[in-house]
């Protein structure tokens, strides 16, 4: 390893660049542009918004059906806390008004999960398939590189 003086200006062809940031004068070379055969149409897939539109899909699927089910319970302990009058009433002959509302939680429920998967099929899976093929496209692409 031979020491080059900071005064030399002549570069030899086999000089490392690492002295490159002595003379701030000279132009500093761009990186060279990859060809535009090989550039990619757009970003890659954590540049871009659709992983944000798949978690606000999946967040606005999680409270619908989380609030359908839970609020029909929290209307029920609230009418048996409260509203005991109402609970012990009798709806038909022997049949109290608590557990008539009792026995609807269960189809409630069943609400809930079918609401669940209804908003799974129509909004949240269409977007995870864009985003899986498009993931797919740009690690193919990746590995032609």
């Amino acid at each position: 390893m031979s020491y080059e003086p900071p005064y030399d200006t002549y570069r030899h062809p086999d000089r490392p660049p690492a002295y490159d940031h002595m003379y701030p004068w000279q132009p500093q070379a761009a990186p060279p542009e990859p060809p535009a055969h090989r550039r990619a149409p757009r970003a890659p897939l954590g540049h871009h918004s659709d992983l944000r539109v798949l978690r606000g899909a999946y967040r606005w699927q999680r409270r619908t059906a989380s609030l359908a089910a839970l609020g029909y319970f929290t209307l029920f302990l609230v009418l048996s806390a409260f509203a005991p009058s109402v609970m012990t009433s009798s709806v038909t002959d022997g049949l109290p008004a608590g557990l008539l509302l009792a026995l609807i939680q269960i189809p409630v429920t069943w609400l809930a999960i079918a609401l669940y998967e209804h908003t799974a099929r129509r909004y949240v899976d269409p977007i995870a398939d864009r985003i899986r093929k498009q993931s797919e496209l740009d690690a193919k692409r990746e590995a032609t590189r």
